[in-house]
């Protein structure tokens, strides 16, 4: 998805008929899941694409100017609602849209309050809601430690431009000594970084583990292979990457987390609340995940009292 792809004329909202800008700000799978759900979400609630409903949706490929931009574009085109996807492009959003009045519904931004798009008790900051995408910290150490019995460093990559990212390494350097992990964290600043960072992270730890961080994420492969070749294990923070190769999250279902946004969404768009007056919410329960195809490459067995619990199991590697 390119900038402004897939743009069309504006309908009117008079008669019940809405245009909404879905900005993106990455392509990996939790995000495009965040997306396919916000959009059965609003369907749910009556408001579907080809129906009552316009779409403008764009991708910033992890690119912060790019994803100014696409607020700036949706903002000219008077859209009724903008949906920023990733905390990137929520902030991007909420700076077009707050002078002109065209409220932002956010989803998958880890820290709404350190990315200030709300307040210390979870109200808005201004014409903006949405949902948290915050992860299970201490449920994912928890499962790391029963895995990794005898594991003791962790590894983390992250962007130093993405305020989520900084959210996610306090709390786990908060947390991490009380399973018996030290954090070994990786900053990177783009993309092209990540072969390099991911050579050295991985010559000092046990093993990894993903947060949301955007541009990691979508140069997960990358990691992954190398860590492969070096037999270090890799969790994630949702399904979709132990889809593709992590050996096992506590994460979230982003499909769920998206549709829990397209709810809210369509609240606002038919008058029966505005986004200044909603707190925004969160998925309180990580989900555990596993892959035994990763589990076996490994030479490790996923302990029976977590795969029992599954919400779902892979027994292949995506490509």
């Amino acid at each position: 998805m390119g900038l402004l792809s897939g743009c069309s004329e504006k309908k009117s909202s008079g008669n019940g008929e809405y245009t909404i800008g879905i900005g993106q700000f990455a392509q990996h799978g939790s995000l495009d899941n965040c997306r396919e759900g916000f959009l059965e979400g609003l369907k749910e609630a009556g408001i579907e694409e080809g129906k009552n409903l316009t779409i403008k949706e764009d991708n910033a490929n992890a690119d912060t100017s790019v994803a100014t931009q696409i607020a700036s574009n949706y903002v000219a085109n008077k859209v009724d609602l903008i949906c920023g996807i990733a905390t990137p492009m929520a902030q991007s959003a909420y700076g077009a849209a707050k002078e002109a009045g065209i409220p932002v519904v956010f989803t998958a931004v880890t820290d709404p309050v350190l990315a200030e798009l709300a307040k210390e008790d979870g109200t808005p900051v201004g014409d903006i809601t949405g949902t948290s995408d915050k992860i299970p910290v201490e449920q994912q150490l928890d499962m790391i430690r029963k895995v990794l019995p005898d594991a003791k460093t962790i590894g983390i990559m992250y962007t130093t431009s993405e305020v989520n990212s900084e959210a996610s390494i306090k709390d786990y350097e908060a947390v991490a000594a009380n399973y018996g992990f030290e954090i070994v964290t990786g900053a990177i600043s783009t993309s092209t970084d990540i072969p390099l960072v991911a050579d050295d992270i991985l010559s000092k730890v046990d093993c990894m583990t993903n947060i949301t961080d955007n541009t990691v994420v979508s140069g997960l492969p990358v990691i992954l292979e190398k860590a492969k070749a070096k037999n270090i294990p890799v969790f994630g923070s949702e399904v979709e990457q132990v889809k593709i190769g992590c050996l096992a999250a506590v994460g979230l279902d982003y499909y769920e987390l998206g549709k829990q946004t397209g709810a809210i969404a369509a609240k606002i768009l038919k008058g029966e609340a505005k986004a200044s007056e909603l707190k925004f919410e969160i998925i309180a329960e990580g989900s555990f995940y596993g892959n035994t195809a990763v589990a076996e490459q490994l030479g490790i067995t996923l302990p029976k009292e977590l795969t029992d619990h599954a919400t779902e199991m892979f027994d292949l590697i995506e490509e």
